[in-house]
């Protein structure tokens, strides 16, 4: 095994911590290693935000536009088949937030996210979310579905509005028995027939999971400290 004098001491590790110690050490560092590679994909969201809040360009439906593109679309909501997504919050209160079918002029079907609601006090009695169905242009950010860390399954229940938990996009086609656009649009805050849109980009801002790379950086290196020095015994010197 291995032996290293440090001044008095001498760093002779034993097996047994040696085996404990080195896993959990890895682990540490790949979590923190981990933090900061989603500290550079947040950070490029956001630069990614920044960039498409410039004037509105037309939406192109089908044809690829980059996430968070400022776009206008001119149609007509359908208002008697709207969704509910459930288990949305801001500033700690539960809510919804509230997708509605917008129909273009060319027949293309996409979601408009139309802002967070409160949930109310009783869950039996849903939010008013009715909306002109007159033909008009909107304006918003393309955007991703919400999407849980952990996907469990898209609980369901039946009715317009319906409520629905991170649906995907197969099952809303499936509900809406149309082919949706692959995304939604976040209407603009300034737009009418909306509620509570604070739009950011979605999860931890950068600088959190830099704070939390520190952290798990810190814990490795002092269980490394501990482990080093809890290995070291003392020699004496000879007479």
């Amino acid at each position: 095994m291995l032996s290293l004098r440090l001044g008095s001491r001498v760093f002779r590790p034993k097996w047994l911590p040696t085996l404990c110690v080195l896993p959990l050490l890895g682990l540490l560092l790949w979590l923190g290693a981990w933090q900061l590679h989603r500290a550079d994909e947040k950070q490029s969201l956001y630069a990614a935000f920044d960039k498409g809040g410039g004037q509105a360009v037309p939406w192109l439906g089908a044809r690829s536009q980059p996430r968070y593109s400022h776009v206008e679309v001119s149609g007509h909501f359908v208002a008697d088949r709207q969704i509910l997504l459930d288990n949305m919050s801001y500033a700690d209160a539960v809510g919804y937030r509230v997708l509605t079918p917008f129909v273009s002029t060319d027949g293309q079907w996409l979601l408009v996210d139309r802002g967070w609601v409160p949930a109310g006090t009783h869950r039996a009695k849903l939010p008013d979310v009715s909306v002109p169905e007159e033909n008009r242009t909107v304006l918003g950010r393309l955007d991703e579905l919400p999407r849980p860390g952990i996907r469990l399954g898209v609980d369901e229940e039946a009715g317009w509005p319906r409520r629905m938990n991170y649906p995907t996009q197969q099952h809303i086609q499936r509900v809406l028995g149309q082919t949706v656009f692959a995304g939604i649009l976040r209407l603009d805050a300034s737009e009418p027939d909306g509620y509570v849109r604070d739009w950011h980009p979605g999860g931890l801002p950068p600088m959190r999971h830099l704070g939390y790379a520190v952290q798990w950086f810190a814990l490795a290196l002092t269980l490394a400290v501990l482990y080093i020095f809890s290995q070291c015994v003392r020699v004496e010197p000879p007479v």
